[in-house]
């Protein structure tokens, strides 16, 4: 399949979601140094401070009201959201925040969504090997797994350009220079990659159509 771009700017307005986060602070300092437009939607402005060049919202991401304050104008969302590990809890952070951001980007008629869930989430289910399915997963993350795949639920029961980013187990190590991009997990049994080479093919979706409507599986 070849590449299409997507009819936005070469330095397009973006909306990051997660910005905070290990993985959201790599898709910032990446978008920046492509030139974007980036806007970020915080709880804690003062975790954003070292930010810098970036424009910064204070708001909930469950808050339709502030999420369209923060989406208007923009050409295109990414969504880093994350949750800690909740063995007994129910987990509906996720879930909510992405109604919530479906809902606001309609309003304000933006198309373009990049969101990141994980290997495990959807019909990547019980692929991640032998440690993560049958320790890490049922005694850890079942219920953050639970609402991330109702996050995925509501993302492709939307009408949004959008693409589900599914990361296998993520690291800090330095980016490779090359990652396998897979649609059947079915041979997939289990991998890890860094958070910078997640930033960066994460960014690389917002000016392309190759991987729209689909759930790409990224490892190394």
């Amino acid at each position: 399949m070849s590449i299409t771009e997507t009819h936005l700017p070469a330095a397009p307005k973006i909306l990051v979601l997660g910005a905070t986060g290990p993985t959201g602070r790599h898709i910032v300092s990446h978008a920046l140094a492509r030139g974007y437009d980036v806007t970020l939607l915080v709880r804690s402005p003062e975790k954003a401070a070292d930010m810098k060049g970036a424009k910064i919202v204070v708001g909930d991401a469950r808050d339709e009201k502030v999420l369209r304050q923060a989406v208007k104008g923009r050409h295109a969302v990414i969504s880093a959201l994350g949750t800690p590990a909740s063995p007994f809890r129910e987990v509906t952070l996720l879930s909510t925040a992405t109604r919530a951001l479906v809902g606001a980007m309609k309003t304000e008629h933006v198309s373009r969504l990049v969101s990141i869930t994980g290997m495990g989430a959807g019909d990547s289910a019980g692929h991640g090997g032998f440690f993560f399915d049958n320790l890490i997963f049922p005694l850890l993350l079942r219920k953050v797994y639970a609402d991330k795949d109702r996050q995925e639920a509501i993302i492709q029961g939307s009408d949004l350009d959008w693409t589900i980013v599914r990361p296998s187990v993520l690291n800090n190590k330095p980016a490779r220079t090359t990652i396998q991009t897979l649609t059947n997990s079915d041979q997939f049994h289990g991998g890890c990659i860094s958070r910078e080479n997640v930033a960066t093919f994460v960014l690389d979706q917002v000016t392309t159509d190759h991987w729209l409507r689909k759930s790409p599986l990224i490892t190394w």
